[in-house]
């Protein structure tokens, strides 16, 4: 009998070869988590969860810009979101990219369909948030400074990182 004849083989679990935790292999095995960018949202989730567990202290020195340009936006309203547009015609316009609320109306994402690669240098400055304890993990993909995060964020000159924050595509007015 062929495998591919015989369903009961796709219903044993898969071999890793990784140490992979229950959840870890539930997402991976789950195709609309997948599509939701979740393995990664559950990563930032367990980074910035572990700062405030192990009580890091933050080092300004060593955040990159892209970082504080993040921190910079949020200060304010402190609002962030990790999300994909899986509706998206191209590709890097579905990438996982950083959301910040700049106020009730305004939102700005740190996305570049045209620069991929801006798009993955804020969401890894997001993870140095995370690892840093600057930001609080709440639910799904939403995330907000955490109380120190605020404290820091505005002792950062806005004209300091107003370049990268000028990479962002500022959305105006939405519900």
């Amino acid at each position: 009998m062929n495998m591919l004849d015989d369903a009961s083989e796709f219903a044993k679990p898969i071999k890793r070869k990784s140490p992979l935790n229950p959840v870890d292999s539930y997402l991976s095995g789950s195709w609309e988590a997948l599509g939701k960018g979740a393995p990664v949202l559950v990563a930032l989730a367990q980074i910035s969860s572990q700062a405030m567990v192990d009580g890091r202290s933050p080092d300004m020195g060593s955040l990159s810009p892209e970082a504080k340009a993040i921190l910079v936006a949020a200060r304010d309203r402190g609002v962030i979101e990790v999300k994909v547009v899986n509706s998206a015609f191209e590709a890097p316009s579905r990438m996982l990219a950083v959301y910040v609320e700049l106020n009730e109306e305004r939102t700005i994402a740190f996305r570049d369909k045209e620069r991929p690669e801006v798009t993955v240098r804020f969401l890894a400055g997001f993870q140095e948030l995370c690892e840093q304890g600057l930001v609080t993990h709440h639910i799904h993909s939403d995330f907000c400074l955490s109380k120190i995060g605020f404290e820091l964020a505005r002792l950062i000159p806005q004209k300091e990182v107003q370049p990268w924050i000028d990479k962002g595509t500022d959305f105006g007015l939405h519900d």
